[in-house]
């Protein structure tokens, strides 16, 4: 297991399975926007790593393919801080 190395914890873990193995059911729990993501995609609102697993419970198994179908469904929180429009630094 790799959480057993040092410095190894579960969302270096599952990224790794995720793309050195292909493991269909590897979830990156403690990902600083991923839980925020399911949770919107699929209730409407915000949820914690908690949260997230409890909403992923019925694809046990699949769980890393449904959140890349998530991720490619275009389905995502509108952005609430303000826009920032970048300053012209050229001489006038």
């Amino acid at each position: 297991m790799l959480t057993s190395v040092r410095g190894v914890g579960v969302w270096t873990s599952a990224e790794t399975r995720i793309r050195a193995l292909g493991d269909a059911d590897a979830v990156s729990f403690a990902d600083f926007h991923l839980a925020s993501q399911v949770g919107y995609a699929l209730t409407g609102s915000r949820v914690d790593d908690d949260g997230m697993r409890e909403l992923l419970e019925p694809w046990v198994g699949q769980r890393q393919r449904v959140i890349r179908l998530i991720g490619l469904s275009g389905v995502h929180e509108p952005r609430r801080g303000p826009r920032l429009h970048p300053e012209d630094h050229r001489g006038r």
